[in-house]
């Protein structure tokens, strides 16, 4: 968007200046991609040297960084237009926030009574996260994305990768339950699929109401069904559990944000198996977000490698979301830990350039 584009919505209110906003999507001509053409993303950095840096390599489209963890100014839909006004001036489109409803270990996530079930006190956190995503709506921010975990990213000790890098791994044999059990005690699976509807019952209205797709992440990895791991069973640890996810509250605003890699983590084949999941939820226009990373291994024993050096074919499963329609952003989520590389910045940079050639390679 030009300084004239920026000056004319300035002058108006800012329910209007979102409307506009979206009217006015075209304004981004020299980074932008073609209409209809997947987008190479970044979910990770939202300061201004970072966007600077993404900007220089080409990744014209992300999701930010969290906003706040709490209700607060920056979630107020003058601080959303604030965020992504600031985000548009690098010539960057912001196309989504995550919601303080993280991947994390449940005493650290945002707003745990959701997903520890306890009323009243969900009651009020659901209401929170409907403000957020109704100012999105007038913000002119079209998703959010979010997790629905009570473990967090389970792994175990890192393994030799390329070059003498560090690879994250997860080997469910040797991997440690200690406590037994979390904080939340004891989850069935008929425990975690109540917590999980009465939040969508309540949050997808509100979304098809402000416009603003929700992208849920699965959980990351998948486990045994009947065990479960600490307790806790992980519903959203599997392809069926997805497909049931989805049916809950038929909508348009509802899908998932697709990690390839956490759901390659469910399969026991993932470079044969992928491109049916693909094609499942895609052809339901459920695919709302990816994260395009690779693995070595499958169910319950995996590496998380560099985006060429794993089993699954990464320019046949281009070629899949491109068969499907895909047109939202392919971004890298997590990166193998290089010595040196702090933050993972040179990691990150080799994974952005690995997605741009392929989408230049890979043809329509």
């Amino acid at each position: 968007m030009n300084r004239r584009a920026f000056a004319r919505l300035a002058t108006v209110p800012i329910a209007v200046r979102a409307a506009r906003a979206r009217e006015m999507a075209s304004g981004l001509p020299e980074t932008s991609t073609r209409p209809g053409s997947i987008k190479l993303g970044n979910q990770h950095w939202s300061d201004d040297a970072s966007l600077r840096v993404l900007a220089a390599l080409g990744v014209n489209h992300i999701c930010s960084a969290l906003p706040s963890a709490k209700l607060d100014e920056n979630w107020s839909v003058e601080g959303l237009v604030k965020l992504r006004e600031r985000v548009e001036s690098f010539g960057i489109r912001l196309d989504a926030v995550p919601l303080p409803m993280s991947s994390v270990y449940i005493t650290r996530v945002e707003n745990p009574a959701i997903l520890l079930g306890k009323s009243p006190e969900r009651d009020h956190e659901i209401d929170k996260i409907c403000k957020m995503i109704r100012n999105c709506g007038e913000a002119g921010i079209p998703m959010v994305k979010y997790n629905l975990t009570i473990l967090g990213v389970v792994r175990s000790e890192p393994t030799p990768g390329r070059g003498g890098a560090k690879y994250s791994s997860f080997r469910f044999a040797s991997a440690k339950q200690d406590p037994p059990l979390t904080e939340a005690g004891p989850v069935s699976a008929d425990e975690m699929w109540e917590r999980i509807t009465y939040l969508l019952e309540r949050i997808v209205p509100v979304a098809e109401e402000a416009k603003v797709r929700l992208a849920c992440h699965p959980n990351d990895p998948g486990m045994p069904e009947q065990e479960g791991f600490r307790g806790v069973h992980c519903v959203l640890g599997s392809v069926a559990g997805l497909k049931r996810f989805i049916d809950i509250h038929p909508s348009p605003y509802h899908g998932i944000n697709f990690c390839q890699g956490t759901v390659c983590e469910m399969l026991s084949d993932p470079n044969r198996e992928i491109h049916e999941v693909i094609r499942y939820f895609g052809s339901r226009k459920k695919i709302f977000n990816v994260h395009f990373r690779n693995i070595r291994g499958g169910f319950l024993d995996f590496q998380e490698t560099f985006p060429d050096a794993g089993d699954v074919d990464m320019p046949a499963a281009l070629r899949t979301y491109k068969e499907i329609g895909y047109d939202g952003m392919l971004m890298p989520d997590h990166v193998p830990a290089i010595e040196g590389d702090t933050g993972g910045r040179q990691a990150f940079a080799f994974a952005f350039g690995y997605i741009r050639g392929l989408l230049d390679a890979v043809p329509a």
